[in-house]
């Protein structure tokens, strides 16, 4: 059953209309410059909502592969894709759902496993995101793209 805004009771209004709406961004965030600036903000969210990570109660390893993710995701869209147009990152039950996007319709491609000269000079950013994720979606818009990438915290 759900109310006359379309939210079943106990769901939050924000991550509900945010699924719902697969193009939409929340106003209020800044569209970070850098890569450093998007893994900043997901450090806010992990410490503010997650965990203290001064503490132990998150393994290290797990916040590098969010971070990593972030920045690579940040990263491609800027190098590759003419900049970063949206970004969010949020909290999904036991996971990290990082969210760009870009004025690109060109699909990430990941470097071949034998393709040396793409190594020596990167190529790598998009298979790793795609190992490290539970799950990741390009999602094609009229304006470009957004990529969704869930990454696991435990």
């Amino acid at each position: 059953m759900t109310s006359e805004n379309g939210v079943a009771p106990g769901e939050d209004p924000e991550h509900t209309a945010h699924a719902a709406d697969p193009l939409r961004f929340p106003a209020a965030r800044r569209v970070p410059a850098t890569a450093g600036e998007a893994r900043d903000q997901v450090k806010a969210l992990l410490s503010t909502q997650f965990c203290d990570l001064r503490g132990e109660d998150l393994d290290d390893v797990v916040v590098a592969d969010a971070l990593l993710v972030t920045s690579e995701l940040v990263t491609n869209a800027i190098r590759h894709a003419g900049g970063l147009t949206a970004f969010d990152a949020v909290l999904v039950d036991d996971a990290l759902l990082v969210e760009v996007a870009d004025a690109s319709h060109r699909l990430p491609a990941a470097a071949g496993p034998m393709d040396t000269a793409v190594l020596r000079m990167g190529g790598l950013g998009w298979s790793m995101i795609c190992r490290l994720a539970r799950h990741v979606a390009v999602i094609p818009g009229p304006e470009g793209k957004r990529i969704t990438a869930l990454v696991p915290l435990y």
